[in-house]
């Protein structure tokens, strides 16, 4: 590789979406290109758009897994390296060759190093693996440098947008990472669909400090969020899927429409019993959505204070997946039992506490005992909700 650009042999793709290219690229090339972005993984904190280009935080007992295994004879990647590449910095021939190269800009904070060209969208690990503790290239592997070559995948001149879809939807349709953190990522879109409206709830409920019942409880990302000293019982992932089956019947479908530039259709009763919340959402009343989520949780919150603050308390169960999961699940009948037919009303804090309070439930009997873990715990929960079943009978 030339001091300031590289150059290899590309096949031209055109898809929906628009032009990328296909190509190989050796291991040393590679990791010289995409070093900052794989350094980044374990440098400072920024703020969420350090997570495009970067798949996750990095793992580094997968990535020393990942170096063991480069030394077993039969190492392969057959999957490519997803990179996203600033428009000024490629050019492509017709006799179909790619080169990558640095920019020098007016101003200096805009121009772009050789070794600060390829953005990674997908395979950080991969390339992490080459890597000694300096960000180095890893002397260990120096044998593997030109022989071992990547397959990648070039994407030229995308903007943010863009690379957080191509990011969230490939990380969705192979599941490999976190889904709380691809839902995250739905927030970086300004495309509307009902992940994003879901993750934005998610998000105002569990930052709204105090006067959200569900302020930091939420992982935002799947994992312990930095600087809580308490638990976050939920993750966003579980908090996203059980209010979009409020909203919609098919969310990729309706996302695509809105990509489109079209509008996803209205509901009419009697479907719309199934979807409540479909028309608030299809109007953009999201903020209306999360008032509903806040009036509801506050009402469990006011009926059943004890529990509900316990969040730690080893075997109180009310704070946490199941019976969230449980109480979503409710959530459309309670709704429902309050508006009849007028569907898009907003019931007050007082209104769904009276459903509440007719169950002879105490604060005491959310336990562990009562209500087993796994989804025979929520089945059971949800029977209590629903008055198929009383507390009596679950400690029978």
């Amino acid at each position: 590789m030339d001091r300031n650009h590289i150059s290899f042999s590309v096949i031209k793709l055109i898809q929906p979406m628009g032009e990328f290219f296909i190509g190989s690229i050796n291991a040393r090339d590679l990791v010289s290109i995409s070093y900052s972005d794989v350094r980044r993984i374990e440098g400072e904190q920024r703020d969420v758009e350090k997570y495009l280009g970067i798949q996750r935080p990095l793992d580094k007992d997968r990535v020393k897994k990942i170096k063991q295994y480069l030394r077993s004879p039969d190492a392969a990647f057959p999957t490519g390296i997803v990179l996203a590449i600033d428009q000024n910095c490629a050019e492509y021939d017709q006799n179909g060759t790619l080169t990558l190269k640095s920019y020098n800009a007016d101003y200096e904070e805009d121009s772009i190093p050789i070794t600060k060209v390829a953005k990674v969208l997908d395979g950080q690990h991969r390339i992490g693996a080459f890597l000694d503790n300096n960000h180095n290239f890893d002397a260990n592997l120096n044998d593997l440098g030109e022989s071992f070559q990547f397959n990648i995948v070039v994407f030229v001149g995308l903007d943010i947008d863009e690379q957080a879809n191509i990011f969230a939807t490939v990380n969705l349709a192979q599941t490999k990472v976190n889904k709380s953190l691809v839902y995250d990522l739905e927030g970086l879109s300004k495309t509307r669909s009902p992940f994003r409206t879901c993750h934005q709830i998610a998000v105002a409920l569990d930052s709204a400090e105090k006067r959200s019942p569900l302020y930091e409880r939420i992982k935002r990302l799947g994992v312990k969020t930095k600087g809580r000293e308490t638990s976050e019982p939920l993750t966003q992932a579980g908090f996203v899927e059980s209010l979009i089956k409020l909203i919609s019947p098919d969310p990729f479908a309706d996302r695509t429409l809105y990509m489109k530039g079209k509008t996803p259709r209205k509901m009419e009763l009697p479907e719309l019993r199934k979807f409540p919340f479909r028309n608030l959402f299809i109007n953009e009343r999201d903020n209306d959505i999360a008032i509903i989520i806040y009036n509801y949780f506050s009402s469990i919150e006011s009926q059943w204070p004890i529990a509900w603050a316990n969040k730690d308390q080893e075997g109180n169960i009310l704070p946490r997946s199941n019976a969230f999961k449980a109480f979503m699940r409710y959530l459309r009948v309670a709704y429902l039992s309050l508006v009849g037919d007028d569907i898009g009303t907003i019931p007050s804090i007082e209104d769904f506490q009276g459903i509440f309070s007719r169950l002879k439930v105490t604060d005491s009997d959310f336990t562990s005992g009562n209500f087993k873990p796994g989804s025979g715990g929520e089945s059971a929960f949800y029977k209590l909700l629903t008055g198929e079943k009383s507390i009596a009978d679950l400690k029978a």
